[in-house]
């Protein structure tokens, strides 16, 4: 069985991407909560097959992590995120990553990918190669979407959304389509990945 060590400071995106993993991939993921954590997990339980970085994550500092990963681990180091633009993915394969995975991928894609990186092949996104410089379009939520968002990404209910906001629940759902609209999400815990990589939260 092969060893991931992923690491995400978010605690719901890091807990629903070690379930892809390990219920659709059949993986032993290690999880860590930021940058130094995975280090250090690196030295007192590897070797792994490989390490999965959210890029935005505290202690990665941009690109600078990826090279110290790459330094203290003897396997493929893969970068992950829900908002970096293509130009970021390029430089990181150019520095080394074994791939750039977005967070949008499906569970089935996202094992795929893992397979194709544990196999020696490099990973980016068929978008990422289609569409240079594409900008990334600026999302303007409500401060209600945005408060409805940040229970979301607490991993509440969302009758315990409308309790904490004092609206009804019928309102949160509201509120949860159109945030998800805007933010492009297929479900709940995608509208937290991507809040939590668009600052929202």
């Amino acid at each position: 069985m092969h060893k991931l060590l992923l690491a995400d400071d978010h605690d719901l995106v890091r807990e629903t991407l070690a379930d892809y993993l390990h219920k659709q991939g059949g993986f032993l993921v290690t999880l860590a909560s930021g940058f130094e954590e995975a280090c250090t997990l690196y030295q007192s339980q590897g070797p792994f097959d490989l390490v999965l970085l959210d890029y935005s994550m505290p202690g990665m500092d941009a690109l600078s992590g990826l090279e110290r990963m790459k330094e203290l681990a003897e396997c493929p180091v893969a970068m992950l995120s829900g908002t970096a633009p293509p130009e970021i993915a390029r430089r990181a394969l150019k520095e080394g990553a074994a791939g750039f995975l977005p967070k949008t991928l499906t569970p089935l894609d996202m094992v795929a990918a893992v397979r194709d990186m544990l196999a020696g092949e490099i990973y980016l996104p068929l978008e990422f190669l289609t569409k240079p410089g594409k900008e990334q379009h600026e999302i303007h939520l409500t401060p209600r979407e945005t408060d409805v968002l940040r229970g979301i990404s607490e991993g509440k209910s969302n009758k315990e959304i409308a309790r904490d906001l004092d609206i009804q629940e019928v309102t949160v759902k509201l509120h949860l389509k159109t945030l998800s609209r805007k933010l492009g999400a297929r479900n709940r815990t995608h509208a937290a990945m991507l809040a939590r990589d668009h600052g929202f939260c």
